[in-house]
């Protein structure tokens, strides 16, 4: 871990985001705008199982050592408080098995409906590095889906103090309150403090 504190350190290339998720790449990319460079790459890395930092801190080191290089990589929960975390990191399944009616379905009988959306992402300098991963959290409530229906859980999650759905928010403003948008300034304040530089010359 310690290397990971050095200031300076040399990135011989931008950091590669792992994702093959092309609304999520779109999101990142406005978050973060020109603060890191960056590309994107889809790479096959096994589904773990496990609490949200322990996979995406895997996921890390896993994909640091496909491309023997600077990584990023993003897990994304949701959390529903009466099920007690459930379905967490397996969300992505849940919705493609059972859809949002289906999620919704879960709380019938709750009258609990609270939930929170939580995205961890980790960075790893390279294969021999520890990653360091950073949690955002956004609180909110499930609700039927209202909005567009075309980036997976976003119709059924309403942020608290907001009468839309993500998916009814215009985009500018959900990037100022996601989960994802808190995970991703904590990324930027660590790049700040790091002070990493890189070899963008030779970028790919």
């Amino acid at each position: 871990m310690a290397a990971t504190k050095a200031t300076g350190f040399l990135l011989p290339r931008p950091v590669t985001f792992v994702t093959g998720n092309a609304k999520k790449l779109e999101e990142v990319r406005a978050i973060l705008g020109n603060s890191i460079p960056f590309q994107s790459l889809k790479l096959d890395l096994p589904e773990l199982q496990g609490e949200p930092e322990d996979i995406s801190k895997e996921k890390a080191r896993l994909a640091s050592i496909q491309v023997n290089g600077p990584v990023l990589v993003e897990d994304t929960c949701l959390c529903f408080n009466a099920l007690k975390g459930l379905p967490g990191p397996y969300i992505k399944w849940f919705l493609q098995k059972i859809g949002h009616e289906g999620l919704n379905n879960l709380l019938m009988a709750y009258e609990d409906k609270s939930a929170y959306a939580l995205c961890a992402f980790s960075f790893a300098l390279g294969p021999d590095i520890e990653p360091i991963t950073f949690l955002g959290k956004t609180m909110g409530k499930i609700v039927p889906a209202r909005g567009p229906n075309d980036f997976g859980w976003d119709p059924i999650f309403q942020p608290d103090g907001y009468e839309q759905t993500y998916a009814e928010m215009p985009k500018e403003e959900k990037n100022k309150i996601s989960h994802r948008y808190k995970a991703l300034a904590q990324v930027k304040s660590h790049f700040v403090e790091a002070e990493y530089k890189f070899q963008t010359d030779n970028s790919i």
